[in-house]
């Protein structure tokens, strides 16, 4: 069976808390875009792992193996499986490559074993194989909430054009939370980004990404390319989740093409693409 596994934008980002343990509150608007890998798992007579790029591993710190695991933890399965996974996305991007392909893998196997499972069940499985894997399983415009398991699914009122532009150097999330101050960061208003989305409002200006501060110090091209970004005339630029990806936004698709006209000769990653609101 094979699956896509789309990419994400977070539209907005407001770290506003840590707790005890460690792990931080978030609000995010998160959007899925027309992007993604492609993951086929088929029932094999032994395990059997092939990927197009070749620093993408068997190992646990693959996402599509790490979920495998779990599942045939839970559900007892002796089961192998043949893993055929064609990467598109790149990674240290922001854009929720590995956790999409989590989620892709998740569904997979849980068709091919009709496995009977709850929204509270599936979420469960999927925060431990990452924050942002609830939202890839559901693969909805959504306003998502606590650590990443508060899923509130937005109707998109319009479709929205994207460019990306990611630097070669990427960033590490682990230590961009670990420099997050949050007394200076952004924190922008998700529940008004919300509404606007929903009425179909401009959406200028209530764009804001907290973990921009952290990501700043550790890669200074991520700065670099907004400055390009709009010099070239864009309006809405925003860093994706931790980075370096940064993306520019706008309803007009011919507006999102010149700049990415302009943008194509920088020697950055680019790709233009669009919203996916259902």
């Amino acid at each position: 069976m094979k699956q896509r596994a789309y990419a994400k934008i977070n539209l907005s980002l407001d770290i506003y808390g840590v707790r005890e343990n460690g792990y931080h509150d978030l609000n995010s608007i998160m959007l899925p875009i027309d992007f993604y890998d492609e993951l086929e798992i088929a029932v094999s007579e032994k395990d059997e792992y092939q990927c197009n790029r070749h620093y993408i591993r068997n190992t646990e710190e693959n996402s599509v193996i790490k979920m495998i695991r779990i599942l045939k933890e839970r559900y007892s399965m002796e089961d192998h499986y043949r893993i055929v996974l064609n990467k598109q996305i790149p990674t240290q991007a922001g854009l929720g490559g590995g956790t999409a392909d989590a989620a892709a893998a998740l569904r997979i196997l849980k068709a091919i074993h009709d496995l009977e499972m709850t929204d509270e069940q599936i979420r469960d499985i999927c925060m431990q194989v990452g924050a942002d894997v609830p939202f890839n399983y559901y693969n909805v415009p959504a306003m998502v909430g606590g650590l990443g398991e508060q899923i509130e699914a937005i109707p998109l009122k319009k479709t929205y054009y994207i460019l990306l532009v990611k630097p070669w150097s990427g960033v590490s999330t682990k230590q961009a939370y670990e420099l997050l101050d949050l007394d200076k960061c952004d924190h922008p208003d998700i529940p008004r980004l919300r509404e606007a989305l929903i009425s179909g409002e401009n959406i200028d200006g209530l764009l804001g990404n907290s973990l921009e501060q952290p990501a700043f110090l550790l890669n200074s091209d991520i700065v670099t390319v907004k400055e390009k970004l709009k010099a070239a005339g864009a309006r809405n630029v925003l860093m994706s989740g931790s980075g370096s990806t940064v993306f520019c936004i706008a309803e007009d698709r011919e507006e999102i093409r010149r700049i990415a006209q302009e943008m194509k000769d920088s020697g950055y990653y680019i790709r233009f693409t669009r919203t996916l609101n259902q």
